[in-house]
């Protein structure tokens, strides 16, 4: 897969399922989607409603932006938050502090570095 984001609503919908290691079925599920409707939209030859597009986006953890092309950061955000739930019951309540302690320290030095960029 290439490093530059998909510039399509087909491409990044496509991105961000096999992004979550989900086959079109699996998405469809999530959704309460047809799988053959998730063919369509990757494949360009049907759009999604506004409703369906919702659904996709909330199935995916991105947002409708991202879906759009209007937002880079969504799906990453997104599949990392995801991970980190997914983690999180398997981890101790120190485990757990050092997490919250270490994102809290990332946001702050990211701040600095925005203010001084």
């Amino acid at each position: 897969m290439s490093t530059l984001s998909p510039s399509s609503f087909p491409e990044r919908l496509r991105a961000a399922r096999e992004k979550r290691d989900l086959s079109q079925a699996d998405l469809a599920t999530k959704a309460d989607l047809q799988p053959s409707a998730i063919s369509h939209f990757e494949t360009g030859t049907r759009k999604p409603s506004f409703e369906n597009l919702r659904k996709l986006a909330d199935a995916l953890s991105v947002s409708i932006d991202y879906l759009l092309g209007r937002d880079n950061s969504a799906a990453l955000h997104g599949a990392v938050i995801q991970q980190v739930f997914r983690n999180a019951s398997k981890m101790s309540e120190t485990d757990l502090e050092l997490l919250a302690n270490m994102s809290r320290l990332l946001a702050k030095r990211n701040e600095e570095s925005d203010k001084e960029g």
